[in-house]
């Protein structure tokens, strides 16, 4: 059974920088699209970044320059490296595996969601 079990968050100040990790369990990393989403209180969960077709990160607009997502198929293991981070990124991270690539930041299609780390950001 695949498991996604995330890691590292916690609070900051702005312009901080957390690097989040995602270890995959029960499969292996290179078999699925991995993907970050997160969740504010009382918003919607919306997509960080995405691989895409060729293995290729998309990110969110909001978030480009600031996080990079890398990936150590030997520990089975993805990162979300944030760095400057702002108060408006203060949500819950999740990562996700899907077997197809993303097309979008739509979280459709998923096949596995991790339990959820908690980012805060303060001013």
């Amino acid at each position: 059974q695949v498991q996604l079990v995330e890691s590292g968050g916690g609070s900051v100040q702005s312009g901080g920088s957390l690097r989040l990790s995602c270890t995959v369990s029960g499969g292996t990393v290179s078999r699925f699209s991995m993907g970050w989403f997160r969740q504010a209180p009382g918003k919607e969960r919306e997509g960080v970044a995405v691989q895409t077709e060729g293995g290729s990160i998309r990110y969110r607009d909001s978030v480009k320059g600031r996080f990079t997502v890398s990936q150590d198929n030997v520990k089975n293991i993805v990162y979300l490296e944030m760095n400057n981070l702002k108060p408006e990124d203060t949500a819950m991270y999740y990562c996700a595996a899907r077997a197809g690539w993303w097309q979008s930041f739509a979280s459709s299609g998923v096949n596995h969601w991790g339990q959820g780390t908690q980012v805060t950001v303060s001013s």
